[in-house]
């Protein structure tokens, strides 16, 4: 089986209304929250997020943060409180996010506030934004915060399609959006990662380019991690063959016509990061 090579330009047209969206209604925005994934830090970050936010107020929430190489992760969450961001993580485990989530928003919207009163105008209530790339769990924050089901969620990118605004309580609304993506990527690392959590979309990238990365990134990152789930001690590239033999037996898939059935173990391995069976990785 031979690697796809490919060159990545994806831009759904759906994410360019989006951003027009965004734009028309940043004058109704005081604070913007962008959830990244905790394991793409870098590459679900929206480049050009203070381009088109401007001067609004801007909180950054880790999302998956239970799914995450912490050590790693946590260097990233440095690094942007550095650049002058409130960083928030939120995993399955944390039950605080919705009240740690308003303090931040209320802390930043005394900034707000402190800017009117010199202008003479009395306290606003805050109206939020969250925006992120598709499939970073911008719903289930959402879902989280009102404390009942009003936004889809599901494990498919792009499931959100339309704005809508939502009350958290009286001095917060909330408005949801689309996941957001930019037209180029800056690398094609950047983009496998992005493929490797499903944030872009399966269809758009070859399975076996994508599958194969994911080999190569646990073997050079995480040896125990892909031993554990594929039974490789490594993973090399020049003998995909062999290395796809053993997976086939140590994941009991079935050859096809005395072969290896290469597209059902590409199937396989990316889905073991989908669906959540691979934790402690973080491949920024």
């Amino acid at each position: 089986m031979k690697e796809n090579k490919t060159n990545i330009n994806w831009y759904p047209g759906h994410m360019a209304k989006t951003k027009r969206q965004i734009i028309e209604k940043l004058d109704l925005v005081d604070v913007v929250v962008l959830v990244l994934d905790a394991r793409v830090p870098k590459s679900s970050f929206i480049n050009d997020i203070e381009d088109f936010t401007k001067n609004k107020e801007k909180i950054i929430l880790f999302s998956k943060y239970d799914l995450c190489d912490k050590t790693k992760t946590d260097k990233w969450k440095s690094f942007y409180e550095n650049l002058g961001y409130k960083v928030l993580i939120s995993d399955i485990n944390k039950n605080t996010i919705k009240t740690d989530l308003i303090n931040a928003v209320n802390e930043s919207m005394e900034k707000v506030n402190n800017k009117r009163k010199e202008k003479g105008l009395l306290p606003k209530k805050a109206r939020v934004m969250i925006v992120g790339v598709s499939n970073v769990g911008k719903s289930t924050l959402i879902n989280k915060l009102v404390n009942k089901k009003v936004a889809s969620v599901g494990n498919l990118p792009g499931v959100t399609k339309n704005i809508s605004m939502i009350k958290i309580n009286d001095k917060i609304d909330l408005i949801d959006t689309p996941g957001v993506l930019w037209p180029k990527f800056e690398s094609e690392e950047v983009a496998l990662n992005l493929s490797s959590m499903t944030i872009i979309k399966e269809e758009v990238l070859p399975l076996d380019k994508v599958a194969i990365y994911i080999l190569e990134k646990l073997s050079r990152e995480y040896p125990e991690i892909l031993y554990k789930n594929f039974g490789l001690k490594e993973f090399d590239i020049n003998n995909i063959e062999e290395e796809y033999e053993i997976i086939s037996k140590y994941k009991n898939i079935p050859h096809i016509s005395n072969e290896v059935d290469y597209d059902k173990i590409n199937i396989v391995i990316i889905n073991s990061i989908k669906n959540e069976t691979i934790k402690g990785i973080t491949f920024d």
